[in-house]
């Protein structure tokens, strides 16, 4: 169902991929929106290594609301900051692409959840957590990506 990487030399491991989609705090959600025409809105993101899901969350209502509700098929692409060899100017990065179904979260705990590690991810700040969760959560929708394959990659530039 799901195409194999052409350039299977570049190849990283699934746990790889794993470890960049834990580590890096952003990457392009990519769905059907209107008229058939690609959707893709970076997002910050969590991956729970207790089930393997990827989360997000955003306004309850809008495009992305609407493709997702139209279409559940989605993709998820997430890279690394990248290195250089040395006296080298080509970078060299590792990209994650998923593709699996999304769909939304109603259990207001699961949300609260949701929020907290996203939150986590950029700051360790209490006050700043609970004050979000306090002040936004109730107008926040949480969704969750079903993964059903995933590949990545090291591809250098030069």
């Amino acid at each position: 169902m799901f195409r194999s990487i052409r350039r299977f030399k570049q190849q990283i491991s699934g746990a790889e991929c794993i470890e960049i989609l834990k580590n890096e705090k952003r990457g392009v959600l990519s769905l059907i929106g209107d008229d058939g025409y690609p959707y893709g809105i970076p997002l910050n993101h969590f991956y729970d290594e207790r089930d393997g899901k990827i989360y997000f969350h955003g306004a309850k209502e809008g495009h992305k609301i609407d493709a997702i509700k139209a279409n559940p098929k989605a993709s998820f692409c997430v890279m690394d900051q990248g290195f250089t060899k040395d006296d080298d100017w080509a970078l060299n990065i590792k990209s994650v692409i998923v593709f699996g179904k999304i769909g939304f979260i109603t259990d207001i705990k699961k949300s609260e959840e949701i929020c907290t590690k996203l939150v986590q991810k950029f700051t360790n700040d209490k006050e700043y957590l609970e004050n979000e969760l306090n002040n936004a959560l109730a107008r926040v929708l949480c969704f969750e990506l079903t993964i059903e394959y995933m590949t990545g990659k090291l591809v250098c530039e030069s």
